[in-house]
């Protein structure tokens, strides 16, 4: 007999929470660590495909494209697909996507696979929420949200650096193939724990997304996360590199760094969340001016061992403390200048990081191929997030008229 998402509730309420959250939490991992894996890969891929370190980057721009436009457009289009039928056939895309990237003869291939999987990832955490939302009662959806999203935390705390030292003692390819087998055990997840009947949200009409990206108060807040997120990446899409070629740390060593800035990115976004819960504009205008400080200390520390990961761990911690106020201030503006558009809104938010993550790494690569060269990354990433400082402070401005 098959058992409904209503059903599915009502036995959560017995039991916790359902098993079907985990097959989400596992494919949300692989997600997060094929997303991030490439910064410890960097130096790899490009010595291995004979490309510059600035074109490799593009690896990181051109997959946070392609979950832009996941994320708002191929969400709405996929909108009348039945849901778990919609979940499998991403994990069956991401599984694609990587098995490709593990097999690409050149850069070239090696790009496409990377978009291709971007358009995975932004439509899978579109719907990921409001699919793990449905398994449970009113009560606990925060609390399901939250264990599909740490899927993503746990990625950067683990997979990324695990990833990364198999890359580099077995070939970036190896990281690839790992990471696709474990979209395959995601899929096998959900195609056996996910419930048949979910129900399809209401898809979003083209007047509710134009009155979204058209609204001068939701458009700051979408230039402030792509600043706000998106200056870090300037520098952390080159990390590997730098930390090698600048502080002088072995391949090995980069390894154990990126797991420790791991810790650092789940610390700091537990703490931005709780400071944003009140006043998120004023936890954001004040984490904004941390990160630039620090960004600015780093270009002047990375020259020591030291000194530079003291700095590095704190700038991790500030570079995802942002996440959950960036997100929460967006739902709070929709909510109260355009009701009704919430789930659009937050769509059009994980779009703007993306972007950011897009820009950073495009414009990192930039610094990196000019004379400027891979030192000069952290201060560019702190004048992005300065810039993020002035748009919190007209957002702050506006709110209170």
């Amino acid at each position: 007999m098959k058992t409904s998402a209503s059903e599915t509730a009502s036995i959560s309420t017995r039991k916790g929470l359902p098993a079907a959250l985990w097959a989400l939490t596992i494919s949300a991992f692989a997600i997060g660590t094929t997303e991030f894996v490439i910064v410890g890969l960097l130096q790899t891929v490009a010595k291995d495909l004979q490309i510059s370190i600035p074109s490799a980057g593009l690896l990181v721009s051109l997959y946070a494209i392609g979950v832009a436009i996941g994320a708002p457009i191929l969400t709405a289009l996929t909108s009348k697909v039945p849901r778990k039928k919609l979940l499998i056939s991403l994990m069956a895309l991401f599984i694609i996507g990587n098995g490709l990237a593990s097999i690409a003869p050149g850069f070239i291939t090696l790009v496409m696979s990377r978009i291709v999987t971007g358009f995975a990832h932004g439509v899978f955490f579109s719907i990921g929420a409001t699919i793990a939302a449905s398994l449970v009662p009113a009560e606990k959806r925060g609390s399901a949200i939250a264990i599909m999203f740490a899927g993503l935390t746990v990625a950067i705390v683990t997979g990324v650096p695990l990833g990364t030292y198999i890359g580099q003692q077995f070939g970036w390819r190896a990281t690839f193939i790992g990471v696709a087998l474990l979209g395959a055990i995601g899929m096998i997840a959900a195609l056996i724990l996910v419930p048949n009947h979910l129900k399809n949200e209401q898809p979003a009409s083209l007047k509710m997304q134009l009155k979204v990206i058209t609204n001068p108060r939701l458009l700051l807040a979408f230039l402030m996360t792509a600043l706000g997120y998106g200056g870090t990446f300037v520098a952390f899409t080159y990390l590997s590199p730098i930390l090698q070629q600048i502080t002088g740390l072995s391949e090995s060593t980069v390894s154990i760094i990126l797991l420790l800035y791991g810790v650092a990115i789940a610390i700091g976004n537990i703490v931005g969340g709780k400071v944003s819960n009140k006043n998120p504009l004023k936890a954001l205008l004040w984490i904004f001016v941390l990160q630039t400080v620090v960004l600015l200390i780093f270009t002047f520390t990375v020259h020591h061992v030291i000194p530079g990961m003291i700095t590095l761990f704190v700038m991790g911690a500030l570079s995802f403390a942002n996440v959950p106020g960036l997100q929460l201030f967006v739902v709070q503006t929709a909510e109260k200048h355009l009701p009704g558009t919430e789930d659009v809104a937050s769509a059009f938010n994980i779009a703007s990081f993306n972007i950011g993550i897009a820009i950073g790494a495009y414009a990192g690569g930039l610094i990196v191929a000019s004379p400027l060269g891979l030192q000069a990354t952290p201060w560019v990433g702190a004048i992005f997030v300065s810039i993020a400082i002035v748009v919190t402070l007209i957002s702050i401005k506006l709110n209170r008229k």
